[in-house]
């Protein structure tokens, strides 16, 4: 029994040990897991965010087009309101599913942020559905709109923890006078 008892202190640190190891082991799986599923959640609201982005900005591209049509904007590709009809229906249908995905796993801020942009371009589309001729008003609606859509993406950088990125403020060339 004695030599039972003088081995029970090196029993012990074996099963300390081992206990020890089990603990650091799961500690260890349970962190590399988390971050694991932040990097998969922040991939997926990466693309969420990028998604929304492509479909507000179709509808962007398809209001400068309609707009140089009108003669508010440089646009080298007119489109006539009936031609760009069909494109523009397809563009409002998809964004709503993107939204709903931006409502779901966005931040406050960015549903905010997303919201302004989407009203802005929202004015534009109204504005070549009346059929408006009006460069000046035409450049402070685009002006609106690239601010909102400088807001959401600085929101989806600080939500992401990115780095500040481009403004994508690119100087145009000025609308002729002409019609």
């Amino acid at each position: 029994m004695s030599a039972f008892l003088q081995q029970l202190p090196a029993l012990m640190g074996v099963v300390i040990g081992a206990l020890g190891s089990y603990l650091a082991v799961v500690r260890s799986d349970r962190a590399r897991l988390r971050r694991e599923s932040e990097a998969r959640w922040e991939e997926r609201r990466l693309a969420v965010y990028s998604d929304y982005a492509r479909t507000v900005k179709t509808s962007v591209t398809l209001t400068y087009r309609v707009a140089a049509h009108l003669g508010n904007d440089p646009h080298p590709h007119p489109l006539t309101p009936r031609e760009a009809a069909p494109a523009q229906a397809e563009a409002t249908v998809a964004r709503d599913p993107a939204g709903e995905a931006l409502l779901l796993l966005g931040s406050k801020d960015m549903v905010d942020k997303a919201r302004v942009w989407v009203v802005a371009v929202m004015e534009m589309e109204r504005f070549l559905r009346e059929e408006t001729r009006d460069p000046d008003a035409w450049r402070a609606m685009l002006e609106g709109q690239r601010t909102a859509r400088e807001g959401y993406y600085a929101a989806v950088r600080e939500d992401l923890a990115l780095p500040p990125g481009h403004g994508a403020r690119w100087p145009l060339p000025p609308v002729s006078d002409t019609p």
